[in-house]
């Protein structure tokens, strides 16, 4: 089992950056297929980024893609979300997800077993 913890948010301006930070602990993040998501107020939660645990490949959803960049530091057992040039409607509660499954990462929530309590970002327009 493994243990997820977010930090980095905050309020920031339009066109500004926020790099997120999602510490784990209990297992080696190493073994696990990483995801962000995020979930506005209204909104169905929304995937943004995913990190492969075989080849150190990352995915992007569209909306995000080119702004924003998602890393792992297995040393320091911490995946990465740097987000730049951040709009109005990047805000929103972001969480990082980690599963063990074999299968490929994927964009449906419902595939990753654990959870970070989350970390608000608000963008002022």
């Amino acid at each position: 089992q493994v243990q997820l913890v977010e930090s980095g948010g905050g309020l920031v301006q339009a066109g500004g950056s926020l790099r997120l930070s999602c510490v784990a602990s209990g297992r080696t993040l190493s073994t696990y297929k990483m995801a962000w998501f995020r979930q506005a107020p209204g909104k169905e939660r929304e995937f943004l980024a995913g990190l492969s645990r075989y080849d150190g490949s990352t995915y992007y959803a569209d909306s995000v893609k080119g702004r924003f960049t998602s890393s792992r530091d297995n040393a320091k057992n911490t995946v990465y979300l740097q987000m730049n040039n951040l709009k109005p409607e990047d805000t929103a509660v972001y969480y990082c997800a980690a599963d063990l499954g074999l299968g490929p990462v994927t964009r449906r929530d419902s595939a990753y077993e654990y959870w970070g309590q989350g970390t608000q970002v608000t963008v002022s327009s």
